[in-house]
C-alpha cells in the first residue's frame, strides 16, 4: 500500500510498504481522508520532534524514523480482531491517535494524555493516516454516524479545542477571547461558540479574520493595529472583562493582551505550542489573580466533540481549504502552507485517490 513515510527534515517520500497485520484487540481500517497538521508542517521543517529520530527507537512504540505520518484521520473499518466488540464492518469512525503504555488507564476521568511517553500514532510510529490502510487497538476507535468522512477529518484537531474549552471551566453565557485565528484558534472558537460563549477573535491576518467571520465562530472580530482589544473587550463586557481567554498563537504580545482582557479571577488557557520561552507578564498575571493553564491534546474528548458536529452545532465543512491525493503532498500540501499558510485552516489528503 502507498504511504507518507517520514526519514528526516525536509525528507518526506510516498513509498509502498507492507499493509498492516490485523491482531486479537484491534480495527482494520481504510482511511478516507487524513488532515496535515501544524504539527506536521514543524516535523517537516525543524524536526525530528515527536518522530523517533533514526537509532532512537520510541520506548512504547519501538519505532524509529522513517515512520507513516498522519494523526489527523477518518475512515470506514474493514475488519476486526478477535475479542472486539460494539464496531462493525462498515462503519465510518475516526481515531484518537495515542501511543501510551499498555497499562494506562484511559478510562473516563484519567489523564492519559499525561502519561509517561506519551506520544501520537502517525507521528511516534504504529501506522499513519497518510497512508491506505491502519490497524489500532479498539480502544481508539470512535464512530462518527453520518458525519461525512472528509469533516470527520477535522474531529481530531477540533477535540484539542474541546479539550482546551474544559480545561477553561467555562461554561454557557461566558465570554471569551481568543488569541489568534489559525487552525486551533478558529477550531477553538467553534467549540466556545458552539458551547454557548459569546467569542471574540484577535487576528492581524486578513484572510483570517475573514475565515473567522464566514466560518461564524465568533461574535467580534479585532485588529489589534486597529483597536485596543483588551480595552475593546473590557468595554463590551461593562468594564469586567472576558472570564476566559485562549492564546492560540505562540505571540508573546498576544499572551500579554490576554492578560490584560480577562477580568480579575480569570482564566487563560494555553492552547499554542512554544518554540520558545516567552516572557510574560507576571506583576499583571500575580495582582488580579489570573489561573494561566497550560492543555495537551485530548483526554476522553473525542464523543462530546462528535456530538457537538452531530447536533449540527458546528460545520465542519467550512474549514476544508484544500484536498490532495498522497502524491500530491509535499508539492501541493506542505508546500502550500508554507507559502500561503494564512489562506488555509485543514488541507485533507486521501491516500486512497
Amino acid at each position: 500500500m502507498k504511504a507518507a513515510r517520514y526519514y528526516d527534515q525536509k525528507d518526506i517520500r510516498i513509498e509502498d510498504i507492507p499493509e498492516p497485520e490485523l491482531k486479537p484487540g484491534t480495527v482494520a481500517i481504510d482511511v478516507a481522508w487524513c488532515g496535515i497538521c501544524g504539527t506536521d508542517l514543524h516535523e517537516y521543517l525543524e524536526g525530528p520532534i515527536f518522530v523517533p529520530p533514526k537509532g532512537k527507537p520510541h520506548p512504547i512504540s519501538g519505532e524509529e524514523a522513517p515512520v507513516t505520518l498522519g494523526h489527523e484521520f477518518s475512515g470506514t473499518i474493514t475488519a476486526l480482531g478477535e475479542g472486539v466488540t460494539g464496531l462493525e464492518v462498515g462503519q465510518s469512525v475516526v481515531v484518537e491517535p495515542y501511543i501510551v503504555g499498555e497499562d494506562v488507564d484511559t478510562s473516563e476521568g484519567s489523564s492519559y494524555q499525561l502519561s509517561e511517553n506519551m506520544n501520537f500514532i502517525g507521528l511516534g510510529g504504529r501506522g499513519g493516516g497518510l497512508s491506505e490502510k491502519i490497524v489500532v487497538e479498539q480502544r481508539w476507535v470512535h464512530p462518527v454516524g453520518d458525519i461525512p468522512l472528509d469533516e470527520a477529518a477535522l474531529i481530531e484537531p477540533l477535540s484539542v479545542g474541546h479539550h482546551a474549552f474544559v480545561r477553561s471551566g467555562a461554561g454557557e453565557g461566558d465570554v471569551a477571547i481568543v488569541g489568534g485565528a489559525g487552525p486551533i484558534g478558529l477550531l477553538t472558537a467553534g467549540v466556545l461558540k458552539a458551547s454557548g460563549l459569546t467569542v471574540y477573535i484577535s487576528e492581524l491576518s486578513e484572510a483570517r479574520k475573514e475565515m473567522a467571520r464566514t466560518t461564524g465562530v465568533a461574535d467580534e472580530v479585532f485588529d489589534p493595529r486597529e483597536v485596543d482589544v483588551a480595552a475593546k473587550v473590557k468595554e463590551l463586557t461593562g468594564g469586567k472583562g472576558a472570564d476566559v481567554g485562549f492564546e492560540c498563537s505562540s505571540v508573546p504580545v498576544v499572551l500579554d493582551m490576554l492578560i490584560d482582557a480577562v477580568k480579575p479571577g480569570g482564566v487563560i488557557v494555553n492552547v499554542s505550542i512554544w518554540g520558545r520561552k516567552p516572557e510574560v507578564d507576571m506583576p499583571n498575571l500575580v495582582l488580579k489573580e489570573i489561573d494561566l493553564r497550560g492543555t495537551i491534546g485530548y483526554s476522553n474528548d473525542h464523543p462530546a466533540t462528535i456530538k457537538l458536529v452531530q447536533e449540527g452545532k458546528l460545520d465542519l465543512s467550512k474549514f476544508i481549504t484544500g484536498r490532495l491525493a498522497l502524491d500530491e503532498l509535499v508539492e501541493k500540501g506542505f508546500d502550500e502552507l508554507i507559502n500561503n499558510n494564512e489562506k488555509h485552516v485543514k488541507i485533507l489528503v486521501n491516500p486512497n485517490a
